[in-house]
């Protein structure tokens, strides 16, 4: 094995040499062999990767290629010629540009083939009993993890907590603090520390060389028997395969099952659908067995398969990628990666099934079921051994009340939310689309006008050319690695306020993202079998605990243009007898901020029911309540947000424009009023040391492995996690739990209001307009207590309207 992450090496890959790759955050890695090179550089054999870069060339080892070629014209030549000799051999056969390119820069083609070249006859004495494993000599080992400092390494290795007192923790010259001048020595973990990356090391075990036993259940009779060991259990694991990765337009292809580790059935599914049907009910009885346990990776996916088969998933369900985010919440979550991990396994890969993504790739439909059925009954057996992995994982910490009060009965909500979908008014959006496309074309047309010169103006490159070049606009930033003009907004917004030609290239460029990203977007996104648009809501993503959603993405409609606030027009009821009703947490990361940290300056403007922004303009600036100005508030309100993000003094500056000394005193004046405030803030940093994470009002954890780090950057990032996550991660858990006590309470009433939409601190439902009135207060309790005796009073704003926008 080549352990690299550098794509050049694969041109020495071969039947017996493989890459080991390392992914770029760490975590985890890619065994190339071969067909993976290959499939990657889009070649057929390895050493034409060395012709590749011969033409496209490598700007990180400064190979220079052959200009205007990149990797598609690279592998078409050489898919068509052969190698890099032969291509300049036949430019006679290549058309335009490329062949006076191959032409005029042949030799440097050559030279860069030459240099791309790894070399592989470079005399080296290979000793190889110098590469054997030997044991380590355990106290030279902690004394040298001692002299460097290097914690983590001595838990990982000698697979102890090192006493904090161990290290050194004296300051040498010129170290730097955290970000509350603390010293070096006030770094080191007081208690415990977070525990250590899992490993994750070549995964020995595969298909071929574990036992298992696999059955394919494919007849009546195979069938039954399984239903009657299913029907005795206390739990089993559950999987679908599926002709989709979207669940609305999925058929169900088979069904996977595991009693005990290493064994496993696969039940295929027929293509008739009445057929499938069939198969599908002879399973529900089991299915819906509420007695039963049922174990799965992302059980929300199935559930929602199942759903549109008319069958509900029932009982408890344990989701090993939940019960991992839990345990590891800025880790990633596939079944791949927490096998090789946690079970040392590499399971059989999708893609030696299926194929890569892209029109060639094949449905579920298409695989052999004999292959079929390993894949998919290797699924089940794996996801029941984590199961036996992470279960008592959580309840050692402490997370298990987590997962069933939260995290379990928000997946079976979200499947209901999911499966409801939202109606979306198609005819809006072509309506306004093409508003866009006008407005866009006259924009196009007026700074063509004033540039003097036709030009592509969403090509950030002419637009360089025109701005900084023709019109000699000066530029005073560094150009990009290719040497052209970095036109990005930043730099935009800065320059549209001398020169009005700017601001409309930034609008042109708003106007266009808008009509691209999301008006016409949105109209591919309606289910063509429900008519209704089904957000997927990711509920193991965000490490506060916050949810997110895509296809589409509900958290990134803009509203603060009202070019954007009119997208959410486009959101309507079921028909003309319901409405849409918004229930909105009022400034919920404040509330939480002031219940957490206890500030009784921040509580009684809450209390009072003041405008928090204003209370604190009043405080910091030493002037009555009501006699506060509007500029005064919006720096207030800047500093309030900015204590939650962990935003220095120099931030707080650009956002408003001040020097950064007047930021600073304005920030001091802010800690001085509310010191609670303070006191929370250094607090926090001071438990994440000691034990190695922060943790919400409910228990949830996120681990700050970088809090006591030497690098300076890595630490003060931490501390701001440290004192975000407790607010952010609060807020999540409060919105989670109003759900699943909101859905629980239409189920008890039999109501047909539907919860549809969850937007940051926002919940939208789908209420019968003689629902409305029942439906208000109970939504408005339950959002409003869903974590009990609080301090802090939670104000719930409530809106209602034919479309979201209206109700928003």
């Amino acid at each position: 094995y080549m352990v690299t992450p550098d794509k050049d090496y694969g041109q020495l890959v071969s039947p017996k040499i493989f890459m080991y790759k390392p992914s770029k955050k760490g975590n985890g890695a890619e065994i190339w062999g071969e067909k993976e090179v290959c499939e990657n550089w889009d070649i057929e054999k390895t050493d034409q990767v060395v012709d590749m870069l011969g033409l496209m060339g490598d700007s990180v080892d400064n190979i220079p290629g052959v200009p205007g070629i990149g990797p598609k014209t690279a592998a078409k030549l050489i898919k068509e010629f052969g190698s890099l000799e032969a291509v300049l051999e036949n430019t006679d056969k290549i058309k335009g540009k490329n062949q006076e390119r191959l032409r005029e820069f042949a030799d440097q083609a050559r030279l860069s083939k030459k240099l791309a070249r790894i070399d592989t006859e470079v005399p080296i004495d290979f000793d190889p009993k110098m590469f054997e494993l030997e044991p380590f000599n355990r106290e030279e080992l902690a004394a040298l993890f001692k002299e460097l400092e290097f914690r983590t390494l001595a838990n990982q290795i000698l697979g102890e907590q090192e006493s904090p007192t161990s290290f050194s923790a004296v300051q040498k010259p010129g170290t730097q603090g955290t970000l509350f001048g603390d010293d070096v020595a006030k770094v080191a973990p007081k208690t415990s520390a977070a525990p250590p990356i899992p490993s994750h090391s070549l995964a020995e075990k595969h298909i071929e060389n574990t036992p298992h036993e696999y059955h394919l259940a494919d007849t009546a009779e195979k069938q039954r028997d399984l239903i009657a060991k299913l029907s005795k259990s206390k739990a089993f694991a559950f999987d679908t395969e599926t002709t989709d990765v979207d669940p609305h337009l999925a058929d169900l292809v088979g069904m996977s099952f595991a009693l005990k580790a290493h064994e496993a059935w696969y039940v295929p599914v027929p293509e008739n659908r009445d057929e499938a049907q069939k198969l599908v009910d002879a399973f529900r009885p089991v299915l819906e067995n509420d007695s039963i346990l049922k174990i799965g990776q992302n059980l929300k996916y199935d559930a929602e398969i199942m759903h549109w088969y008319g069958v509900e998933l029932k009982g408890y369900w344990f989701d090993t990628m939940l019960a991992h985010y839990l345990l590891e919440p800025e880790l990633r979550h596939n079944m791949d990666y927490l096998a090789e991990t946690y079970l040392k396994y590499k399971p059989v890969s999708i893609t030696s099934l299926i194929g890569k993504k892209g029109v060639n790739q094949l449905s579920m439909r298409d695989v052999p079921v004999e292959k079929a059925a390993i894949y998919a009954a290797e699924d089940a057996d794996i996801t029941l051994q984590l199961h036996d992995y992470f279960a008592p994982k959580l309840k050692e910490e402490g997370l298990e009340e987590l997962y069933r009060t939260i995290e379990e009965p928000l997946a079976k909500v979200l499947v209901v939310m999911e499966c409801e979908g939202v109606k979306v008014d198609v005819d809006f959006l072509k309506q306004y689309a093409k508003e866009l496309e006008k407005e866009i074309a006259e924009l196009d047309e007026k700074i063509q006008r004033e540039a003097g010169v036709r030009f592509n103006v969403a090509s950030p490159s002419q637009v360089g050319e025109v701005l900084f070049g023709r019109m000699q606009i000066p530029y005073r930033w560094r150009k990009t690695k290719t040497g052209k003009y970095s036109t990005d907004e930043a730099k935009l917004q800065e320059l549209a306020k001398e020169y009005p030609f700017v601001a409309d290239i930034l609008r042109h460029r708003s106007l266009s993202k808008l009509k691209s990203t999301y008006v016409d977007a949105l109209q591919t996104q309606v289910n063509p079998r429900t008519g209704r648009v089904h957000t997927s809501y990711n509920q193991a993503l965000a490490a506060t605990g916050r949810l997110s959603s895509n296809n589409p993405n509900l958290q990134n409609i803009p509203i603060k243009t009202p070019e954007g606030a009119r997208i959410r027009e486009a959101f309507v009821p079921k028909n003309e007898n319901y409405r849409l009703l918004s229930a909105d947490y009022s400034q919920i990361e404040l509330r939480i901020i002031a219940e957490i940290s206890g500030d009784e300056a921040m509580l009684e403007a809450f209390h009072k029911g003041q405008d928090i922004h204003r209370a604190t303009a009043a405080r910091v600036f030493g002037v009555p309540y009501e006699e506060v100005t509007a500029e005064q508030r919006r720096h207030a309100k800047t500093v309030n947000f900015s204590i939650i993000y962990g935003a220095g003094a120099t931030n707080v500056s650009q956002q408003l424009g001040i020097k950064r000394s007047e930021a600073k005193t304005l920030i001091d004046n802010y800690f001085q009023q509310y010191q609670g405030l303070k006191r929370y803030m250094e607090e926090t940093v001071e438990f994440a040391r000691a034990h190695g994470y922060v943790k919400t009002l409910l228990g949830r954890r996120r681990y700050l492995r970088d809090i006591d780090s030497r690098n300076g950057m890595a630490r003060a990032n931490a501390e701001r996690i440290a004192i975000n996550t407790p607010i952010q991660g609060t807020a999540a858990d409060l919105i989670k739990v109003a759900m699943i006590n909101i859905q629980k309470a239409l189920d008890e009433k039999s109501l047909q209001t539907k919860m549809i939409m969850q937007v940051h601190d926002e919940l939208v439902f789908d209420v019968p307009t003689d629902e409305l009135e029942t439906v208000k207060p109970i939504i408005e309790k339950l959002m409003r207590t869903a974590i009990p005796n609080l301090k802090v009073p939670i104000l719930v704003e409530m809106g209602v309207g034919m479309n979201w926008r209206e109700a928003h």
